[in-house]
């Protein structure tokens, strides 16, 4: 006969059986507070202002035309896209309740992209296996509390992967040490 390990509540009777309005309550209770109309606008215009930075930046990269693009089509589509949407969020989304004040965890993407910028940038010095692993164990152990060994077992999995892939299977230019 297979056992299964009960919990201590259902070991005890005291099961927590919530129907979904209650468990919608009790979201609601524990969510954060809401961010508030001029946190709203504040994050539309950064949107709107990145968007209009990438858009003269994929013009400058050159644009060419449909049937011959060049490298800065897909951004230029990109970016007007970003344009629009933070538009659109200034002005119909900032009575919004559902946004959330910045707290800690907030700065975690943009950690995410510092770290990756670092990682690009540092690629064609010293290729690409030290900074993915730096990377892997930021993301895994900061920014998702995983535990060390986990960390370094998947990090280097990981890196060891990329390598696999791109080196040996695919032969790419990537920057490498080995």
């Amino acid at each position: 006969m297979i056992s299964v390990k009960e919990t201590p509540t259902e070991s005890t009777g005291e099961v927590d059986d919530l129907t979904p309005e209650q468990l919608a309550a009790q979201w609601e209770e524990e969510k954060p507070p809401a961010a508030g109309s001029w946190a709203n606008a504040s994050s539309s215009l950064v949107v709107i202002g990145v968007g209009v930075g990438a858009t003269i930046l994929s013009v400058a990269m050159g644009l060419g035309t449909p049937d011959k693009p060049q490298p800065g089509l897909w951004p230029f589509i990109i970016s007007l896209v970003m344009v629009a949407l933070g538009v659109f969020q200034l002005v119909l989304g900032r009575h919004n309740r559902d946004a959330e004040k910045f707290t800690r965890m907030s700065t975690a993407p943009l950690t995410g992209l510092v770290t990756l910028a670092a990682m690009v940038a540092l690629m064609p010095l010293v290729g690409f296996e030290l900074p993915a692993l730096v990377l892997c164990v930021i993301w895994m152990r900061f920014l998702g509390g995983e535990t060390w060994r986990s960390t370094l077992l998947v990090s280097a999995a990981v890196v060891i992967a990329f390598y696999a892939i791109f080196v040996f299977a695919l032969k790419t230019s990537i920057p490498h040490l080995f």
